[in-house]
């Protein structure tokens, strides 16, 4: 229900960069426009060295409830917007703000409850924004030609509200807190090579991996296809990204993280490349499949690794320190990819930038593996 609420609810902006770019706001660049995506999505992980501290100290639920009550206040403000700082405000930094609390308190809990097959955990947990993200979008642009585009978000914000409720009631963290020496930002964790290589893997990665999540719908009304059936390759994308977390996360407690994340980020690398080439109904629903697949994978494991580099006293903090610094990589990413979009006005050069961040993030962690396991071969 968190993970629906937040990175499902991000993970629906390409729906509202179409929204924004067609309706209400046609005259703003779609490089600018796709700021508000990339301060939202950035947020979810920019807060986590807050949240993660906060969990480790025993400050869980008051955090959680807070940001619940920050996110659906976020989204009912939205309904009210309709210039561009307003949407920024709102949809970017507030929204982005609680997700971020929520998301970053959230996955810890998981490391508490789960060990040997925690990444299954944490696949499973990972699904819940591949229900959000496939829900939303649908939700959204079936009911803006009905009700409208402020009554359409008042809905999102009751349904956010229902979810949220149902969380703050049931999730609860096992371990007592832990007083960890180090403060917030515990630097001596970057003289670990292999946490330094993973750290800058998800960094580099981030550049390029929403890209195509991002623009695939825009780039689908370019090829032709209609804006009634589009909108469906975002939660056709994210159905994908569902399955491919519950797999993956299966296949790592068999195999490793490491070793499954690493061909999976391979394959949303190459899956990215082709996206642009794609121009026909039948080749966009595959992609958005395959894609999602893929790099469901790197979003559902993306904290397995950190917990095997450390114990769970301070694995908030560690988790916390991933996602702050990843986040410089979230905010740039989609502008940079909006930039090159309208550079070029093609987004051919958009999947070739975006494929060669994810496989340039893939290489670092291979490099990571290597560090941690002084070899190639074995099970992490």
């Amino acid at each position: 229900m968190l993970t629906a609420c937040t990175f499902g609810l991000v993970n629906s902006w390409g729906v509202f960069q179409s929204h924004y770019q067609e309706v209400i706001l046609p005259d703003v660049n779609p490089s600018t426009l796709a700021w508000i995506g990339s301060v939202q999505y950035s947020l979810v992980f920019m807060p986590g060295l807050f949240a993660g501290r906060l969990f480790d100290i025993g400050f869980f639920h008051p955090m959680l409830m807070s940001a619940s009550c920050l996110l659906v206040i976020a989204t009912f403000l939205v309904a009210e917007c309709h210039e561009f700082w307003q949407f920024m405000l709102a949809q970017g930094i507030a929204t982005g703000v609680g997700c971020g609390f929520i998301f970053g308190g959230a996955l810890p809990v998981a490391s508490h409850w789960f060990k040997k097959k925690r990444s299954t955990a944490f696949g499973v947990i990972a699904t819940g924004s591949s229900y959000g993200g496939t829900v939303f979008p649908i939700i959204t642009r079936n009911l803006i030609p009905r009700i409208g585009f402020p009554w359409t978000m008042r809905i999102l914000g009751f349904i956010i509200l229902g979810h949220l409720i149902l969380a703050n009631l049931l999730v609860r963290r096992r371990l007592p807190p832990v007083k960890v020496a180090g403060g917030l930002f515990n630097l001596a964790a970057f003289k670990s090579p292999p946490y330094s290589l993973y750290v800058a893997n998800a960094t580099i990665a981030f550049l390029g991996l929403y890209a195509c999540l991002t623009f695939i719908d825009v780039s689908a009304v370019n090829a032709g296809i209609s804006p009634d059936f589009s909108f469906y390759l975002v939660s056709l994308g994210n159905a994908g990204s569902g399955c491919g977390r519950i797999l993956s996360g299966i296949l790592s407690d068999k195999a490793g993280s490491l070793n499954i994340l690493i061909p999976f980020s391979v394959f949303a690398a190459v899956f990215t490349v082709i996206w642009p080439w794609c121009t026909t109904k039948g080749s966009l629903i595959a992609i958005a499949l395959l894609y999602g697949i893929s790099s469901g994978a790197f979003v559902g494991l993306l904290a397995v690794p950190v917990a095997q580099l450390g114990g769970t006293g301070d694995i908030g903090r560690r988790t916390g320190m991933l996602f702050t610094v990843a986040s410089i990589g979230a905010v740039v990413g989609p502008p940079i990819n909006g930039a090159i979009y309208s550079r070029y006005n093609s987004f051919h050069q958009v999947g070739i930038f975006a494929g060669c961040m994810i496989l340039a993030g893939a290489i670092l962690m291979t490099a990571s593996r290597y560090s941690a396991l002084g070899g190639w071969r074995g099970k992490f």
